[in-house]
């Protein structure tokens, strides 16, 4: 057990950050008490005079407190304030600065005590572990039950329009991407729970389409908004970052150990510059070709090339680096190399569907237009055509041992997804629905991912795999289970939540000389109380 593990400057510094945090909400909350209990006493007294000085401060307060959501005057008072005047205000515990910030602090102090739940439940012994155990009948039951549990309660129709066409063809909308997402998720994480290990394969299939969709999605967004801008981007960063950068300082972990997030990181950002770069060009073809194939050749150099990745990436070892407790002996970048390289091309696939998305869109709805038996023969033949060639990966690809698999893989992955879509989207009545229970899942999983490692799971000590159960029912495995499993994604879904909106509250969308120094002030905060950390820890006990 890792209650001995020495405390390092990183989590010092959370603790003097969050504690001061916690402070200002609890104090805002109890300001927020006294100034209710004295609107009552107002309204008891009948004191219609003095209630009529303070109506309108008074309701605006209220507005606040209650809703939990800044109204439009205080919050263009906060934004407008300047970050030190508001810094000063914080540290003095100034009352109207308390309470007009109270939800902003309440979710600060929220997101801290998540986290050191995540500390108590991974690395203490304050709750027990036990062992994976994987039996096959039971993981399909429980993944046929979810699947019958959401077609009964959450099976929905959808009537959206193209932005396209201006017709409901729905070809790969934000729905049945979403539920997409969820499904694969839910595998994902029953794989690592019940150490599936027969499912390996399809796990990296699973991985390889959230990979895709990063491609999709990034170049939808950039190609059609033209939104480059700088609030953009770090909302993007925030988006993937924030959490996962916490959990490393709190859990003391590797960035790599959630080897996801530096993934989709990377892919995001070489698609960013990929359409940013001569941006106003994008519409021209030839363009958009060149710009393609220049991905595909930075693949190919970064990745086939021997020695050049470890020439490139070698300056960020200190990020990117990773040393897995197992395996010690493994050079730094292995991890990085090997998560990396396995989709390195499917991103760039993912752009190019997305490039063709209107054309294919607009030749779907050509071919609902067509008289029935013509549209029939052509459903049937894509729908053939497509389950035989995903018959043949099937057999002469998915079959293979993982070693050998991950040789194939960054080359085939394209070939499941492909078949996958192409079969989801090959009638109008599977196009309109969608289990909009996996939708919802679909839209943390990267809270569900990250969280995984130390409120579901155990490591137990720093960059360690999860390879215990987290176990608050000792002996009753499937009523711990039901437990954990509820809080885990109580827990996901609120840091969902939580993490727009700091989103909304740090990263203004148009002002970037506010968002600069939004920033600014924020790595000043932490070397301040990185350095503090450093000089308690210095202190001989």
């Amino acid at each position: 057990m890792a209650d001995s593990e020495p405390i390092t400057p990183g989590q010092v510094s959370f603790l003097l950050g969050v504690i001061p945090v916690f402070i200002a909400w609890v104090y805002s909350e109890f300001l927020e008490y006294k100034r209710s209990s004295l609107h009552s006493k107002v309204h008891s007294d009948n004191n219609l005079v003095e209630l009529g000085e303070v109506k309108n401060k008074e309701e605006e307060v209220a507005v606040l407190l209650e809703g939990g959501v800044l109204p439009r005057s205080i919050s263009t008072k906060f934004y407008h304030s300047p970050v030190k005047t508001n810094l000063i205000r914080f540290l003095t515990l100034d009352d109207s600065f308390l309470i007009d910030n109270r939800a902003t602090l309440r979710a600060m102090a929220e997101f801290g005590g998540i986290l050191f739940y995540f500390y108590i439940s991974d690395r203490t012994s304050l709750l027990a572990e036990s062992k994976k155990n994987y039996d096959r009948d039971l993981f399909l039951f429980l993944y046929c039950l979810l699947i019958i549990v959401a077609a009964m309660t959450s099976f929905k129709k959808h009537n959206d329009k193209s932005p396209i066409t201006g017709k409901s063809i729905l070809y790969l909308n934000r729905h049945q991407t979403e539920e997409w997402k969820g499904w694969m998720q839910v595998l994902f994480l029953m794989y690592h729970y019940f150490a599936a290990a027969e499912i390996y394969n399809a796990i990296r299939v699973f991985i390889a389409a959230y990979v895709w969709m990063t491609g999709f999605g990034n170049f939808s967004y950039y190609y059609i908004r033209k939104d480059f801008s700088l609030a953009r981007f770090t909302q993007m960063m925030w988006r993937l970052n924030l959490f996962v950068a916490f959990s490393c300082i709190i859990l003391n972990n590797d960035y790599m150990l959630y080897y996801i997030c530096p993934m989709h990181t990377l892919f995001t950002l070489m698609v960013y510059g990929a359409l940013g770069i001569f941006s106003r060009y994008n519409e021209i073809p030839s363009v958009m070709a060149v710009k393609i194939a220049s991905c595909f050749l930075v693949v190919i150099v970064m990745w086939e090339i021997p020695g050049v990745f470890e020439i490139f990436w070698s300056p960020l070892t200190f990020l990117l680096g990773y040393t897995d407790p197992a395996k010690p002996d493994l050079p730094l970048l292995h991890e990085w190399h090997f998560r990396s390289g396995l989709d390195r091309y499917i991103w760039i696939i993912g752009m190019i569907y997305a490039y063709f998305h209107p054309t294919v869109e607009r030749w779907m709805e050509k071919l609902e237009e067509c008289d029935a038996k013509r549209k029939n023969s052509i459903k049937t033949s894509i729908i053939a055509i497509s389950s035989f060639v995903g018959y043949l990966w099937y057999e002469y690809i998915y079959k293979l041992d993982k070693v050998t698999y991950n040789k194939y893989h960054p080359y085939t992955s394209w070939i499941p997804i492909t078949v996958y879509i192409c079969l989801r989207n090959s009638t109008q009545q599977l196009r309109n629905f969608s289990l909009t229970l996996f939708a919802w899942l679909g839209k943390i999983t990267l809270e569900t991912y990250i969280s995984q490692f130390h409120i579901w799971l155990r490591s137990n000590v720093p960059n360690g795999q999860p390879k215990w159960l987290l176990c608050i029912i000792p002996e009753y495995p499937m009523l711990n289970f039901m437990l954990t499993t509820a809080i885990y994604v109580l827990v996901s879904h609120r840091l969902f939540e939580l993490t727009n909106t700091l989103k909304s509250v740090f990263i203004p969308t148009k002002d970037d000389k506010r968002l600069l120094h939004n920033v600014l002030a924020g790595a000043a905060i932490s070397f301040c109380l990185y350095l503090t950390a450093l000089i308690l820890l210095q202190i001989p006990h």
